[in-house]
């Protein structure tokens, strides 16, 4: 009889809660980034429903700012899923002036998603979005339940959190609210890479050593992109990186490395002083950034 382990446990636990999702609510839809996060959530929703294809679509919100190598293998992962991909443009929410493009120095689109995804929910009705979070990821992740209620305006209260005991999920919500589910949300980064090796999942190229034009910025490491507003005190150097989270190339900052192997890429992130969103510049405007960004309707 083969004993379960950690990763069995962990999977199980997914598992049931991706199945809730689908039994108690009408629409659901994969928030799908080409991450390593969400391409573990897309192969747990493979096992809970299989033999039977995956019983809802995917989405992506495109800032237009995405890593190529990102884009590519979405597209190549989705065909071989075999499941619909909706993609809607924070362009298209730019030009109809519903945001206002940033400028400067720092300006990055990654907050601007918000009213793109919040106009997708609307558009296709969605009543819950499963999403890769993982409370180990950041504070404001952590004092998320599994169901995360938004209202009716998307927004989200982190004093109003439903009680998640004895694993009962409850997915009652009222007409013009939504829920962000999170299958994962109890797994660690170490949990994910280790999942990954065991499932002998792709990834996209950045997240293994390579080299590639960077941008030395204020003690980060940016990949060069024409996304980039340049200044002066920017130096632009050649180097061997690879990238911890995948984000908008505007702030998403590189890490010297020669990890090339899930083995060597996890032995480094052991040994990291850093934490996995410590890349992500945009978490650093403020202390409180992403939870900022969470109340008014983000991921």
């Amino acid at each position: 009889m083969k004993m379960r382990n950690h990763l069995d446990e962990l999977e199980n636990e997914s598992i049931y809660i991706l199945r809730e999702i689908v039994a108690q609510f009408q629409k659901p839809v994969l928030l799908f980034s080409g991450g390593k996060d969400s391409i573990t959530v897309a192969r747990l929703a493979q096992k809970a429903f299989y033999p039977a294809k995956i019983p809802f679509a995917f989405m992506h919100i495109d800032t237009g700012h995405n890593f190529p190598e990102t884009i590519e293998f979405r597209d190549k992962l989705i065909n071989e899923l075999g499941v619909e991909l909706i993609v809607r443009y924070v362009q298209d929410s730019i030009n109809q002036n519903k945001v206002q493009e940033e400028t400067g120095k720092y300006a990055s689109r990654n907050a601007l998603q918000t009213i793109t995804l919040l106009d997708a929910i609307e558009e296709f009705g969605f009543d819950a979005c499963i999403g890769g979070a993982r409370r180990d990821e950041e504070k404001s992740r952590a004092k998320e339940r599994i169901f995360s209620v938004r209202d009716d305006f998307g927004q989200w209260d982190a004093k109003k959190q439903r009680p998640e005991m004895f694993s009962i999920l409850n997915g009652r919500i009222n007409f013009g609210e939504n829920v962000r589910a999170f299958p994962i949300s109890n797994w660690t980064e170490e949990d994910v890479w280790s999942y990954i090796k065991r499932e002998n999942l792709e990834l996209p190229s950045i997240y293994f050593s390579h080299e590639r034009k960077l941008v030395k910025r204020d003690g980060a490491i940016l990949a060069f992109s024409e996304y980039l507003n340049l200044v002066e005190t920017d130096e632009i150097v050649m180097g061997q990186v690879r990238f911890r989270t995948v984000g908008d190339m505007t702030c998403t900052a590189a890490l010297y490395s020669e990890a090339n192997s899930i083995d060597t890429i996890m032995f480094e992130n052991k040994n990291s002083k850093s934490s996995e969103r410590g890349a992500r510049i945009d978490d650093k405007r403020s202390e409180a950034a992403l939870e900022q960004r969470k109340k008014g309707g983000y991921f």
